[in-house]
């Protein structure tokens, strides 16, 4: 080979080096924060707050799904599937534009990094979820979406229709067998009142863990007012044995909720309280 040749030959194969560094998540390092990969004013004081100088990095793993338009600003489906990441510590969904910027917090005790729900939005805003590795890591995963606003100060429509209290505390669950282990979801009838409506005070599910048929906890989430009214959550969970799953939730007035949903490979269940 002439001299030539292989210097372009190094070239070529340096630059192919840095094009796989550049595709790799970035380093994590404690006490710095990398630069905001949706340039968001308010990413450095969530972050700072947050994550209290833990290591933090961008990670295309972490997946955040939502809808291309905001129809409901009331209800916006969010999907957050880092399953890539394998067994992790924490899940955590916020909007930085949000008045209640954390909607919820997940400990993926015995279930996967995954989790699908609805949450309320004020204003156009990132959506993020950051999910933190056994490492100690924050890995940050999010996108942009655009809303007309006012989720989170608009009273929910149950109360515009009066009739919360009827249907207040109802629950329903379903469970699939599949190849990834058991899904579930499960629904909770409430306001989720944020306080910030005229007269109308901070009301909502704060807690709600997920146990196996031997009572042993699987996931635990602790809920802010920013999530949707009548939450519903879906997990992916991975119970020792057959059997029900229990479901015990507490609100912030420390009303208890419990309920059960069947398991198997028959056709989803349903579970009222």
């Amino acid at each position: 080979m002439r001299e030539n040749d292989t210097l372009s030959f190094g070239m070529r194969l340096k630059g192919i080096v840095f094009a796989l560094a550049l595709l790799a998540p970035a380093p994590a390092l404690a006490g710095s924060m990398p630069v905001d990969e949706l340039n968001s004013p308010m990413w450095e004081a969530h972050a700072e707050r947050l994550f209290s100088g833990a290591p933090v990095v961008f990670d295309h793993r972490v997946k955040v799904l939502l809808p291309l338009l905001v129809e409901n600003q009331h209800a916006l489906p969010v999907t957050v599937d880092a399953r890539e990441l394998g067994a992790v510590e924490k899940i955590v969904i916020f909007a930085d534009y949000n008045p209640i910027p954390i909607a919820l917090e997940l400990e993926p005790l015995k279930a996967r990094a995954y989790i699908a729900t609805r949450i309320k939005i004020d204003q156009g805003t990132p959506v993020r979820a950051a999910v933190r590795t056994k490492d100690g890591t924050w890995r940050i995963g999010g996108a942009w979406v655009d809303a007309s606003g006012g989720g989170c100060s608009a009273p929910p429509s149950s109360r515009v229709r009066g009739d919360w209290t009827t249907l207040f505390g109802q629950m329903r669950g379903a469970a699939w067998q599949d190849a990834g282990g058991t899904r579930m979801r499960v629904s909770i009838r409430h306001p989720m009142d944020t306080g910030l409506v005229e007269n109308i005070a901070a009301y909502n599910l704060e807690e709600l863990v997920v146990a196996d048929a031997s009572g042993i906890p699987l996931a635990r989430l602790k809920i802010h007012g920013s999530v949707s009214e009548d939450p519903s959550f879906t997990l992916m969970v991975d119970p020792a044995g057959d059997g029900a799953l229990a479901i015990r939730a507490r609100d912030t007035d420390g009303v208890q909720f419990v309920g059960t949903i069947e398991t198997g490979d028959q056709a989803p269940n349903l579970a009222m309280r």
